[in-house]
């Protein structure tokens, strides 16, 4: 199991979600993805993806700078 971050700050609505399923598939089951958003929007939009295709959102916390970080697992 790996753990790698995926930065997505400063990009708007879908385009976090979008960076996150791409990269997704180039990870293996059970990886980790650290993602960094700083678009409102992704507070729904990445839970609802996990959701939607499987995978499993670890945790949701805002960081110092502001950004917030969501920790994904790839479940399939």
């Amino acid at each position: 199991m790996t753990e790698e971050i995926l930065d997505a700050t400063g990009l708007l609505c879908p385009l976090p979600v979008l960076k996150l399923r791409k990269h997704l598939k180039s990870v293996k089951v059970g990886d980790i993805v650290l993602v960094l958003a700083d678009d409102p929007a992704a507070a729904i939009d990445i839970p609802h993806f996990c959701n939607e295709a499987g995978h499993k959102l670890i945790s949701q916390k805002v960081t110092i700078s502001g950004a917030t970080e969501y920790q994904v697992k790839k479940e399939i």
